[in-house]
């Protein structure tokens, strides 16, 4: 059967809303920083192959810029065996949702089943301070539907709060990029890349329960209809969740 055939109703297929983060400069290294590859290619490949319809979207809107080691065609080879990320950079229709993201501004929660956040270095700046951002999130979440952030976007979940006042995440267990990742990443770069740890930092939340897996081994948490997945080889199982929460 077709992967782009809706096996339970091919005349309503579920949409996804992917969210990435426009083009930054991080103030710790002055690297220009963007979103990670395989965070949004593989979550997008497992979508599509359900025959879920999948707009790509931005705080901004517009052209987006991947982290550089994350494109498997960097001279760095670190992602050199993305395969699903090098189909993706080298299809022009693929390459046009990149270059002309939808502005959330003129995002309505109403077209879309479920939010995917991908991560990256940018939403370390970028998702973490932009209100936009977090009120999107909760928004979704509010609103009874499956919300899904990875990596580095889990920054959001730091500050995203709902109606009531309450973090999104009281109560929830969820899992983000670990510190043991965040020094090994030092370590290999020989300095500090981050403004701030997530895990530390979600540690120090009230009546929360942040969890880590191995280092770099894929690892996703569903609480409800919230998804989260730790980093960048954990995009693939975090849509498995989505596709799952949404029995599809």
């Amino acid at each position: 059967m077709s992967a782009n055939i809706n096996t339970l109703n091919p005349n309503q297929p579920k949409r996804i809303l992917m969210l990435a983060s426009n083009p930054a400069v991080s103030e710790v290294t002055g690297w220009p920083i963007g979103f990670w590859w395989a965070e949004l290619s593989h979550p997008y490949w497992e979508f599509v192959e359900k025959g879920y319809q999948v707009d790509i979207a931005s705080p901004q809107g517009g052209a987006l810029q991947a982290d550089s080691w994350s494109d498997p065609r960097d001279e760095s080879g670190y992602s050199a065996q993305d395969l699903i990320s090098l189909g993706f950079v080298n299809s022009p229709q693929h390459m046009n949702l990149i270059e002309n993201t939808i502005k959330i501004a003129d995002v309505d929660i109403n077209d879309y089943d479920a939010l995917f956040l991908v991560g990256g270095q940018a939403p370390m700046v970028t998702f973490y301070n932009d209100e936009a951002v977090h009120q999107l999130v909760a928004n979704f979440y509010e609103t009874g539907k499956v919300t899904a952030i990875v990596c580095h976007a889990t920054a959001v979940l730091l500050k995203a709060k709902l109606s009531n006042g309450e973090f999104l995440v009281s109560g929830k267990t969820w899992t983000g990029f670990a510190d043991a990742e965040e020094q090994f990443a030092d370590n290999f770069v020989g300095q500090k890349i981050q403004p701030f740890w997530i895990e530390a930092s979600a540690r120090k939340l009230p009546n929360t329960n942040f969890i880590v897996d191995s280092a770099f081994k894929s690892h996703a948490v569903r609480d409800g209809n919230l998804i989260t997945g730790q980093q960048q080889y954990s995009g693939s199982a975090a849509a498995g969740l989505v596709i799952q929460a949404l029995g599809v």
